[in-house]
């Protein structure tokens, strides 16, 4: 059963402002090492960074909850299964927060083109 749907959209010039204006200092706050060293590693990093900010968003509103609501963006990270495809990952706490709603499993789909990153999460319970 369907415990929560979160969608969050991005806009990449205004990842790319964000991250010349502010740069370790914003990416170290919010993203995983691993999630960081992804983006960097790709030719256009705005943009899956902010895909996964989206990413991140969408996790927290499919949980009803809002920034500073107790769960922080780096407790929620995306990261690949071992087909490729991304998955979301979560702290210690956030996977408490998973089993006290009962969530058992939970779905990402990520898009992006060159202005916009979006992410769509659902996230289930068994009954």
């Amino acid at each position: 059963m369907i415990a929560g749907i979160g969608i969050d959209l991005v806009e990449v010039p205004r990842m790319q402002k964000i991250l010349r204006r502010w740069g370790d200092r914003f990416t170290a706050r919010v993203y995983t090492p691993e999630e960081i060293a992804y983006c960097r590693g790709k030719a256009l990093p705005a943009i899956h960074f902010a895909a996964r900010f989206a990413a991140k968003e969408a996790a927290l509103k499919a949980l009803g909850l809002g920034l500073g609501m107790g769960l922080d963006l780096r407790e929620v990270g995306v990261a690949r299964n071992n087909a490729g495809l991304p998955r979301l990952a979560f702290t210690e706490r956030g996977l408490r927060m998973l089993g006290e709603r009962a969530i058992c499993r939970t779905h990402l789909s990520m898009t992006h083109t060159r202005e916009l990153a979006l992410a769509m999460v659902i996230m289930e319970t068994q009954t």
